[in-house]
């Protein structure tokens, strides 16, 4: 009786087990969705003029989940086949490294955390469970060792030099997609300046200020306290310019955007985002903080998802990037898909043609398409990352 017991016990351990590993597949099925559609046509110009492009992303939280990059997911929004499938040059990697239960555009208190829980059912390093800034570090080892298991098919861009050396090879013929490192909010610093300098040293070249909740350093567009940089976030932003990190204020505060706005010495991002003259939603920052950020030669980068947008179909996107261009100027726009964000799209990264011939579609011109998809983030990042 005793064995039958023990065999009972050890099979109920082993099917717990084999559910919480099931278990973040399982969420991610149900919260990086694609909308079920009939495959897009794409005209054969449009197409070609598609496959001429040097397509980039500001924005994805591929490194959360527990997907290998280098493997076509059926699940999820982006991994390198998909990249490469869709033309794409360079992708934002984002590392996320808290995400409060009360996470919401209003109102959110960040007194809680499920990436814990996420990141032991994932089955991280024990030392990422009780630190925010192991889990950054983490997910940059997560990209690092894709490349070195796959050198020919990704990149990981730290410098002007890195990007100009993985467009040549591309215009020589390779298929190689670039990843570049970037933290969704600074909490990772753990409130320490000198982590900045560890986050740069393990290949983060961009920088959120806030996430959904107040840090250390100022308060975010969904928090509780709208206040601008606090003295720390001050710090930082001047040790971010320092090293040459290139500064994204998705989700901060409009207070915290207009205070580094008014220190900064080089342009700053929005990596993804909508702009409320074309989707009135609290997502998204005042227009007149936008202007202000491509007048000082910034970056917006357009969302996909109904929060941005005010739709997930194409021509919702395109509508989008219609009124920033004309409102912002074609060369300060971008796209910013928060792919493998927890949210629901129309179409994945494998299929960002679609974006191109509604573009054509809706009469830009291929000099305003070449900039938007990707042209406008080739020259940002030539001019604002560290050159060697």
């Amino acid at each position: 009786m005793k064995r039958i017991l023990a065999g009972i016990a050890i099979a109920i351990v082993l099917i717990l087990v084999a559910g919480l590993a099931l278990l973040p597949g399982i969420l991610e099925s149900r919260i990086n969705r694609v909308a079920g559609h009939q495959p897009y046509p794409v005209p054969e110009d449009a197409q070609s003029l598609h496959d001429r492009l040097a397509v980039v992303d500001l924005h994805a939280d591929t490194l959360l989940w527990a997907r290998d990059p280098l493997k076509r997911g059926s699940r999820g929004h982006v991994d390198v086949p998909r990249l490469a499938e869709g033309n794409v040059t360079l992708q934002v990697f984002s590392a996320v490294t808290k995400v409060p239960r009360d996470q919401g555009y209003v109102g959110t208190s960040g007194d809680s955390d499920i990436i814990t829980l996420l990141a032991m059912v994932q089955r991280w390093p024990a030392r990422t469970w009780d630190s925010l800034l192991e889990r950054a570090l983490y997910q940059s080892e997560k990209l690092h060792d894709a490349e070195r298991r796959a050198p020919d098919d990704l990149t990981i861009v730290r410098s002007a030099a890195d990007l100009d050396r993985l467009i040549d090879r591309r215009n020589g013929g390779s298929r190689s997609v670039g990843g570049l490192l970037a933290i969704e909010g600074a909490h990772p610093l753990e409130g320490r300046l000198e982590n900045i300098e560890r986050l740069y040293e393990a290949g983060y070249r961009m920088m959120g200020i806030t996430h959904f909740f107040d840090n250390e350093l100022g308060g975010s567009l969904h928090g509780l306290s709208g206040e601008g940089l606090t003295d720390f976030g001050r710090e930082a932003v001047r040790e971010m310019e320092r090293l040459g990190i290139v500064i994204d204020l998705a989700h901060a505060s409009p207070a915290v955007a207009r205070d580094t706005l008014d220190m900064a010495t080089r342009p700053v991002v929005v990596s993804h985002t909508g702009i409320h003259g074309a989707c009135d939603s609290p997502r998204n920052l005042e227009d007149a903080l936008m202007k202000r950020i491509a007048q000082a030669g910034g970056l917006v980068g357009i969302g996909y998802w109904e929060g941005a947008a005010c739709g997930t179909s194409p021509a919702a996107v395109v509508k989008s990037i219609r009124y920033a261009v004309d409102f912002l100027g074609v060369d300060h726009v971008a796209l910013g898909s928060d792919y493998d964000g927890a949210v629901h799209v129309a179409f994945d990264t494998s299929e960002l043609a679609v974006l191109t011939a509604g573009m054509r579609e809706a009469g830009f011109t291929e000099e305003e398409i070449g900039k938007v998809m990707g042209g406008n983030a080739i020259r940002f990042f030539r001019e604002n990352l560290p050159q060697g």
